[in-house]
């Protein structure tokens, strides 16, 4: 008998007595303190943002504007409650023709969803949970880039829904930090996670293998360090190399291997076989199956990459 892995779809059934879907949603004029110069230039190596959001075929962007942490005003703010609100009931009404879904978790995807001053923070997540059926948010954003007041602040929403923050840990190896150009250290992931923890907040990490350097032994203490954290639901990720970033260039010019899917689903069983059974699992596996994708090729099929994947879990007594 295979044992079932704990997803994030069962948690919030249980939680919640029905299915609840996430609604991935995209704010123009966030951006991201490694994209905006203050941190770093350029982003992370592997970044091409529109491959990593939900479509925005119907959003109009806001040329030349963005915000951080410390922006005095947002004559904008109207309209981003605008592509909420439209994005919001597109998604919603697709999800629910397609599974029957009940109620939503409203999740802030692409970019950094707390870089930006508190009042244009409230002011979205507060108009997300008005819509019909939504239960709650989850939160998308860097370690070193959401203020003590933003805590505090989720700290009291959560006392009346669900609230989520989604941290990119990547790695808990510094050099290979520098490597991707992340921006911040290690360090700087551990603190964010703890505070959050402080403030009673729910923590999902992103863990990528296949870094640039990385063998099975640092990616797997990686996943040891994030539990050790005490995260409260885990995505994994393979590295893959899209078109019009700087890995790209590095994987032109011979610099950088794809891991392989073998030893990505070596690596994953093993995270998997030790995850502390409470920590629900969101994501095994992405890719994208399109132009932009360069490599490796088997992160181009999901359903081939999950099949796969579903086999190795038999072979150590697990179901995804």
């Amino acid at each position: 008998m295979r044992e079932q892995i704990f997803t994030f779809g069962q948690y919030l059934s249980e939680k919640f007595g029905t299915k609840v879907s996430k609604v991935p949603v995209s704010i123009s004029g966030f951006t991201c303190p490694n994209i905006d110069g203050t941190v770093a230039k350029g982003g992370c190596t592997f970044c091409e943002n529109d491959s990593f959001s939900p479509s925005l075929d119907k959003v109009k962007p806001l040329k030349g504007f963005f915000l951080n942490l410390y922006s005095l005003e947002n004559p904008h703010l109207e309209q981003q409650l605008q592509q909420l609100e439209w994005q919001f009931k597109a998604l919603s009404k697709k999800l629910t023709l397609e599974n029957e879904t009940q109620k939503y978790l409203v999740y802030f995807q692409s970019f950094t969803n707390t870089y930006a001053p508190l009042s244009t923070l409230k002011a979205l997540y507060e108009k997300a949970l008005t819509f019909d059926n939504v239960v709650g948010l989850s939160i998308g954003t860097r370690s070193d880039s959401i203020s003590d007041e933003t805590f505090a602040y989720l700290r009291e929403l959560s006392k009346h829904t669900e609230i989520w923050i989604e941290f990119g840990i990547q790695s808990i190896f510094d050099e290979t930090l520098l490597k991707i150009n992340r921006g911040h250290d290690s360090q700087n992931v551990k603190n964010a996670i703890l505070k959050a923890k402080e403030h009673g907040l729910k923590v999902c990490g992103h863990l990528i293998f296949g870094l640039p350097g990385e063998d099975r032994e640092m990616m797997l203490q990686t996943a040891y360090a994030a539990y050790d954290l005490g995260i409260d639901s885990v995505k994994y990720h393979p590295l893959y190399v899209v078109k019009r970033t700087a890995l790209a260039n590095e994987y032109a010019r011979g610099e950088f291997t794809p891991i392989s899917e073998e030893l990505y689903l070596d690596v994953l069983s093993e995270a998997l076989k030790v995850k502390p059974a409470h920590v629900s699992v969101q994501r095994i596996s992405a890719g994208i199956d399109d132009e932009s994708l360069i490599a490796p090729q088997w992160c181009r099929d999901k359903n081939k990459q999950l099949r796969a994947v579903n086999q190795a879990l038999k072979e150590i007594g697990l179901k995804y």
